[in-house]
């Protein structure tokens, strides 16, 4: 069980371990990333990190989680359509950098064949998904979804079609790309709109 200290709990050099973890994630993979390994490329001592975190998993999910490397900033630009322009321009960049873009590719391959990343993978996206509720809260208020839509489908296009893009066809991604993929996604969220019965007043 991970020991807490607070808001922002950990070792000292919290930031060099989860560096060091995700590091050795993108340049090793899953199944060769070792706390041992860890701990000397972080120059920590590796009891150090097992006070912390008792596993790989546990000590890579708080990596995921709490890296800098992967902070999206919920956008507030006053309309759905601008709101997912800004997320899918971040997803762009994290994964325009070829350092980045190889712990992704990492660790969506150790989700195909493991339980355990898999896990991790799917708490790194709900975590993140759960950071942009405002982002289709405001949506909703304004009128651009309806109040029984759910987002989660939305947000999969994107960054599904982001990550084809960029990960499978190793295409560049064009100045107009987020603009027209975000286009596309809003085209069919106005359509369901539409469908949608009006509320009973």
């Amino acid at each position: 069980m991970q020991r807490q200290d607070g808001e922002g709990g950990g070792p000292r050099r919290k930031a060099e371990i989860f560096t060091a973890t995700l590091d050795m994630l993108g340049s090793l993979g899953f199944d060769s990333l070792t706390i041992e390994g860890v701990a000397q490329r972080s120059g920590v001592n590796k009891t150090t990190i097992y006070r912390w975190w008792s596993s790989k998993s546990e000590l890579l999910r708080d990596a995921l989680l709490h890296s800098h490397i992967f902070r999206f900033d919920p956008a507030d630009t006053g309309s759905l359509r601008g709101d997912l322009t800004a997320l899918a321009e971040q997803v762009q960049h994290l994964l325009d950098d070829e350092h980045r873009r190889t712990i992704v590719e990492a660790a969506l391959v150790g989700a195909v064949r493991h339980q355990a990343m898999r896990d991790l993978v799917v708490s790194f996206l709900d975590d993140r998904f759960g950071r942009h509720q405002p982002v289709f809260e405001r949506a909703v208020a304004r009128g651009d979804l309806p109040p029984d839509a759910d987002p989660a489908p939305l947000v999969d296009a994107m960054a599904g079609a982001l990550w084809m893009r960029i990960l499978v066809r190793r295409g560049a991604v064009a100045d107009t790309y987020t603009g027209d993929l975000v286009g596309i996604l809003m085209d069919g969220v106005t359509a369901a709109a539409r469908r949608s019965p009006a509320p009973v007043r």
